[in-house]
C-alpha cells in the first residue's frame, strides 16, 4: 500500500532543502515533480526541481484532467501529474508530494488518508531574510511572498505535523521520523520495532505537543498585518 506524504510551507521555508537531504536517507519513498508555468530561478534544471512548461501546455494537460491537483500561486500555475501517483502504486513504493496549501486541501478530498506536514519558518523577520539572501526575486515579489505565506500559515491546523525549520539538521531528523513513523504504522507494522527516540521526536511534531513554541511565529506575523506593522 502506498502511503503519500504531503509537505508544504511558504516560499523559502527551507522545504525543498529539507525534501532533497531526506529523499537521500530514506529508501522507497519517490518524489513528484510538479509542472509550474514558471521561469526556473538560479540553478534549477528541467525534471528536477520543476516540469517548466508554457501555459498552453499546462492548460491542455489540465483539460485532460492529467493532474493529481493543480493551484495558481502568485500569478503561476502548479500541478501534480496523477501518472506520480500510479507509478508509485505500481512499484510497491511511497510517494512524496511537495506542494502548497491550495494543492493539499484537493490532494486530501481525494487521498484522506495522505499524511499532512507543514513546515513553518521561525518568525517572520526570518522568512524576509531568507527570501532575500535567496537574491532572485524583486522587492514586490517578496512582499507578495511573505502576504502568501502569512494566508497559507492560517491552515496549519489542517494539518498532521508542524514542523519549525529553524535548525536544519534537527528538521532534517525530525522529517525522517515523521516518515519512519507513519510507515511503520500504515504497513501494518508493531511500532515496537521503532527507536523510542524515533517516535518521540516524530511525537514532538504533532500540534497538540508544540506547547508555546507557535505563539511567537503566529505572532510575528499577525503583528505584520496590523495597521502601520509594516
Amino acid at each position: 500500500m502506498t502511503t503519500v506524504f504531503i509537505i508544504s510551507a511558504p516560499s523559502g521555508t527551507g522545504k525543498s532543502t529539507l525534501v532533497d537531504k531526506v529523499r537521500q536517507i530514506i529508501p522507497g519513498i519517490d518524489f513528484s515533480v510538479s509542472y509550474t508555468t514558471r521561469k526556473p530561478r538560479g540553478p534549477e534544471k528541467d525534471r528536477r526541481e520543476y516540469c517548466f512548461v508554457p501555459r498552453a501546455e499546462f492548460e491542455v494537460m489540465k483539460r485532460r484532467e492529467e493532474f493529481l491537483e493543480y493551484a495558481d500561486v502568485s500569478g503561476n500555475s502548479y500541478g501534480t501529474p496523477k501518472r506520480a501517483l500510479e507509478e508509485a502504486q505500481r512499484n510497491g513504493r511511497d510517494l512524496l508530494l511537495d506542494i502548497d496549501v491550495q494543492g493539499a486541501e484537493q490532494v486530501k478530498q481525494k487521498l484522506p488518508d495522505a499524511v499532512r506536514i507543514f513546515v513553518l519558518p521561525p518568525s517572520r523577520p526570518e522568512l524576509e531574510k531568507r527570501l532575500r539572501l535567496r537574491s532572485q526575486d524583486s522587492e514586490a515579489d517578496i512582499q507578495r511572498r511573505l502576504d502568501t505565506a502569512t494566508r497559507e500559515i492560517e491552515k496549519y491546523r489542517e494539518y498532521d505535523y508542524i514542523l519549525i525549520n529553524d535548525h536544519l539538521e534537527e528538521s532534517v531528523a525530525a522529517l525522517k521520523a515523521i516518515l519512519i513513523v507513519e510507515r511503520t504504522k500504515r504497513a501494518g507494522n508493531q511500532q515496537s520495532i521503532i527507536d523510542a527516540d524515533t517516535i518521540a521526536r516524530a511525537e514532538s511534531c504533532r500540534l497538540k505537543n508544540l506547547g508555546n513554541r507557535l505563539s511567537p511565529i503566529l505572532a510575528s506575523f499577525a503583528a505584520a498585518t496590523a495597521p502601520g506593522g509594516r
